[in-house]
């Protein structure tokens, strides 16, 4: 499922965000765009997810314009830099989460999640308290979640914020095989350029 940005320009009041951005993602490709903080790079992810309304442009997500299309009918996921996982909820409960509002049957909720877990490494804890997670195994979580519904796109926000050097390459080269073996279509943004040369299938600066 193919995204293309065009011409998306994001304004608070007087101050521009976002002027005339464009950018397409092929389907089942990574796309990173590097920027340094406060350049608008989350913001734009927030306007592909519906969280905020773009002043200006579209965006079209495989044949749909979705550039005023709600949140919940995009089929876009998420992945967030501090994970926002459910501290109350276990592994697979978070993982879970979004299959059990769409009403899956739980069949194949459990068949989904044992594929993802299974996916990101972490088949053998699905029962295990999300609180007693290292912060490598939290994003993998994260991840799992965010791919469980299938969506359409997949947006990153900086994902591998807050881990050791060591800890951080290993998540960058899982991360990309992992996408590339779901054949997800995805958008990172990042400020760390290596980190976009390992994940990403092409770059793109934002100034």
């Amino acid at each position: 499922m193919s995204l293309i940005i065009t011409d998306v320009s994001f304004s608070y009041g007087e101050r521009s965000i976002l002027h005339d951005f464009s950018l397409e993602v092929t389907t089942g490709t990574t796309t990173a765009v590097v920027a340094p903080s406060g350049s608008g790079k989350s913001t734009l992810l927030r306007i592909v997810a519906g969280l905020l309304k773009p002043t200006t442009g579209t965006i079209i997500l495989g044949d749909r314009d979705i550039t005023h299309t709600p949140t919940h009918q995009r089929s876009v996921g998420m992945v967030f830099q501090d994970n926002q996982l459910f501290p109350h909820l276990n592994v697979y409960d978070n993982v879970a989460f979004g299959l059990k509002v769409s009403k899956m049957n739980q069949r194949d909720i459990d068949a989904r999640c044992h594929e993802l877990l299974a996916i990101v490494g972490l088949g053998g804890i699905s029962q295990q308290s999300v609180a007693t997670l290292s912060g490598g195994e939290s994003k993998r979580v994260a991840l799992a979640r965010a791919l469980a519904p299938s969506p359409r796109v997949l947006l990153l926000d900086e994902p591998l914020t807050g881990l050791d050097q060591e800890l951080h390459d290993r998540l960058a080269q899982d991360l990309r095989q992992i996408l590339r073996s779901t054949n997800t279509t995805s958008l990172l943004v990042t400020h760390d350029l290596s980190e976009a040369e390992v994940i990403s299938d092409s770059l793109h600066h934002l100034q």
